[in-house]
């Protein structure tokens, strides 16, 4: 029978890693070295929900969430060796946010629906990153530079919509897509064309939102579907 390995077992195998008797690849990783690994693992966890989707299996996803924690663990480390935190405290941390952003849950705030949750996490969330950040006056620069330009998007239309309601109606970004669409049909001059296509995409990544369907999931499976097409 296997040994079986606890949360506290992994963080000794990292902290071996990473010792002075560890592994030479592990001790010279940096936070800046590791970013791609994190983004790929993360990826990798998407692709895993697929193919359980597609088959029910749940070894590939089980295998991939580890990667993750261990990319956590990692950083984690890495950040008490600079004097910085431990991973207990990012543990800690994790768990004050989630009772701190679910007060219908743990407090005395009403949500009968999602939409109002959502509403009070970005009310909480705000408040949370002007105490941290204040140097941050545009809270629509909160989101992340390094996320795919599409989810982005997504985002940040969502805080359009929940902090100031300037969010455009399906209706709006359908009729203001067509006529980007012709004006590009009909030429544009050459310094306008990357704006034109920009503003294209935002028009059509506000449609499927307002649907309820993530524009980045649509596009991954239409690509999937023409590949498959191709073999």
């Amino acid at each position: 029978m296997n040994k079986s390995y606890t949360f506290a077992d992994l963080v000794n195998i990292i902290d071996q890693l990473r010792g002075e008797n560890g592994c030479p690849w592990d001790r010279e990783q940096t936070h800046e070295s590791l970013k791609p690994c994190m983004i790929e693992e993360a990826y990798e966890v998407v692709d895993a929900v697929r193919i359980l989707d597609e088959t029910g299996s749940w070894h590939n996803l089980c295998e991939e969430l580890g990667d993750v924690l261990l990319q956590v663990i990692m950083h984690s480390r890495i950040a008490e060796e600079e004097g910085l935190f431990t991973y207990r405290e990012v543990v800690q941390g994790i768990c004050e946010k989630m009772i701190r952003r679910h007060p219908h849950v743990f407090g005395q705030v009403k949500a009968d629906d999602a939409k109002t949750v959502l509403i009070n996490w970005e009310e909480i969330k705000r408040k949370e990153k002007k105490d941290m950040l204040p140097l941050i006056e545009n809270p629509l620069q909160e989101v992340p530079h390094s996320l795919p330009a599409l989810i982005r998007t997504e985002k940040v239309q969502k805080k359009l919509d929940n902090l100031y309601g300037e969010g455009q109606e399906r209706s709006e970004s359908l009729a203001a897509a067509k006529d980007t669409l012709q004006r590009i049909g009909e030429g544009v001059p050459e310094e306008d064309k990357e704006d034109s296509y920009g503003e294209l995409l935002w028009q059509v990544v506000n449609s499927a939102r307002k649907e309820h369907i993530h524009p980045e999931q649509a596009l991954i499976a239409f690509l999937e579907r023409k590949i498959t097409e191709k073999t």
